[in-house]
């Protein structure tokens, strides 16, 4: 597994460096410091999310309804900032309904034993289907300055964004480096039903992931809002096939049992500067779409190509 790991995210090294070598030949302007803070606000949404999404992963699940959550979260938030509420507390309330949206999906997959591919693009479907029809449509601005800090703000040189997403990556390398937990979830990847037979509290700790989805999902949309000054109910659209692109992109198997967060990071960062110079060159969002879906292909060969060399050892 560690041979696989390296290999691995040494190829994904080599992809982002091509990428920038690439940009850099084209676009010379675009691997500049200043364009690219500039665009790193666009990152940190998918950062976040793709960390519960490589735990959830790993267990051999899957969320697609993290978008929804967003959505949800935004119309929560307006609605009650609207209402005269501090954008603050406002925000803090949308995170709680985010994370009992993820509690929800947690609870049916667990208690009904719904596979989590059905489940969440119920909820998906569901939530953002609630998002709309409590908005209508109508979205929500002219959010305070002091609130606007948190997605567009810089602190001891990096966007806060970016000190939110290396707090929450630093919790779960403690979670899985550090508990037993975070070590079982790989176990459940491998074999679920085992890990029930050996005593594993399975259902806690799946319930324990889908609720921190929920919640990191609520996070990136009130990140989200305040980038953009706008709470609306479209938020979030697409954003989970970028961000389990991501996660299957930095080596974790879509059927368990493996990966890491270094490789999920670089999975990340190379969606990130993909999606950002096909966008800067070309201005197609369709072109981005294609892309992403061969990235996604190259990454399926990869792994297939580089796990019987693992297993040969």
């Amino acid at each position: 597994m560690r041979r696989f790991a390296f290999w691995h995210e040494l190829v994904l090294v080599a992809l982002v460096a091509a990428v920038l070598v690439c940009a850099q030949s084209m676009e010379p302007l675009f691997v500049t410091w200043t364009v690219q803070s500039k665009l790193s606000t666009h990152i940190w949404e998918i950062a976040i999310l793709a960390l519960p999404m490589a735990l959830i992963v790993v267990t051999a699940g899957i969320d697609l309804s993290i978008g929804g959550i967003m959505a949800m979260c935004a119309v929560s938030m307006g609605f009650l900032f609207q209402a005269g509420w501090s954008p603050w507390f406002a925000a803090s309330a949308g995170i709680l309904i985010a994370t009992g949206c993820g509690f929800i999906n947690g609870l049916v997959v667990t208690r009904v034993k719904v596979h989590p591919l059905i489940v969440t693009l119920a909820t998906m479907a569901a939530f953002r289907g609630a998002a709309e029809g409590l908005s209508r449509g109508k979205p929500v601005s002219s959010f305070p300055e002091s609130f606007a800090w948190l997605g567009q703000g810089i602190w001891f040189g990096l966007p806060v964004p970016a000190w939110v997403f290396l707090f929450l990556l630093l919790l779960v390398v403690l979670f899985l480096i550090g508990t037993p937990a975070g070590r079982h979830c790989y176990a459940i990847g491998m074999n679920e039903l085992a890990c029930r037979f050996s005593g594993v509290r399975v259902d806690r700790i799946l319930l324990g992931l889908y609720t921190f989805s929920g919640f990191c999902s609520g996070l990136a949309a009130i990140i989200f809002i305040a980038r953009r000054n706008t709470a609306k109910a479209d938020i979030g659209m697409g954003i989970e096939l970028l961000v389990i692109t991501a996660v299957v992109i930095g080596g974790v198997s879509i059927f368990g049992g493996r990966g890491n967060l270094l490789g999920t990071v670089l999975g990340v960062f190379l969606i990130h500067e993909t999606r950002e110079f096909v966008s800067w060159r070309w201005n197609k969002d369709e072109l981005n779409f294609i892309v992403i879906g061969s990235l996604l292909i190259v990454s399926v060969l990869l792994h297939r190509w580089l796990t019987p060399a693992e297993k040969k050892q």
